[in-house]
């Protein structure tokens, strides 16, 4: 018995860390770009870096398919015009109303931002990281939501779901 669960352990352990056991459907910048081509048929860039725009937002999805990682970013204003109680909502906002996407700091910006391991990344986990990154952004100085939903136990408590259910139609085809 003792042999049998190593042996599973093992076989776990390799599953996980070896991409050429992972699913067939793996996401890459070939396939991504097909689907940001379905909420922007003309983005701008290259593979591993588009810019498109949503309803005037730019949006810039960047990744890099050796180190596994993908980025979905929207500018939203220079952070020069942060105050105290501004970083101190968008903090409990990453705790509670944000979800998947951050309110994040760089370059002298505050962005949006969503980040997720590229390989194992799903149409849907893309689509609802796209909304709920543009929903950051929209929502920014009022409810400070992704629009997904709440996390319990934390300060906020209102929500905005337009932008994410716009997102997730046009990407899913639902």
């Amino acid at each position: 018995m003792k042999q049998l669960v190593s042996s599973i352990f093992f076989i776990t352990l390799l599953f996980i860390s070896n991409p050429s056991f992972s699913a067939v459907n793996k996401m890459d910048n070939e396939r991504l770009h097909k689907l940001i081509a379905r909420i922007d048929t003309k983005p701008e860039g290259q593979l591993g870096y588009w810019k498109i725009k949503y309803k005037n937002i730019p949006i810039y999805i960047i990744t890099s398919e050796q180190a596994n990682r993908m980025r979905i970013i929207s500018p939203i204003t220079s952070s020069k015009n942060l105050d105290k109680e501004k970083l101190y909502r968008m903090m409990q906002a990453n705790f509670d109303t944000a979800l998947d996407a951050r309110y994040s700091i760089a370059k002298g910006k505050l962005w949006s931002a969503f980040i997720h391991p590229l390989s194992e990344l799903s149409e849907e986990q893309f689509f609802s990281g796209l909304a709920q990154t543009i929903t950051l952004v929209n929502t920014y100085g009022d409810s400070y939501s992704s629009g997904a939903l709440v996390f319990s136990g934390g300060d906020s408590n209102e929500l905005n779901q337009k932008t994410f259910l716009d997102i997730m139609r046009k990407g899913l085809k639902i």
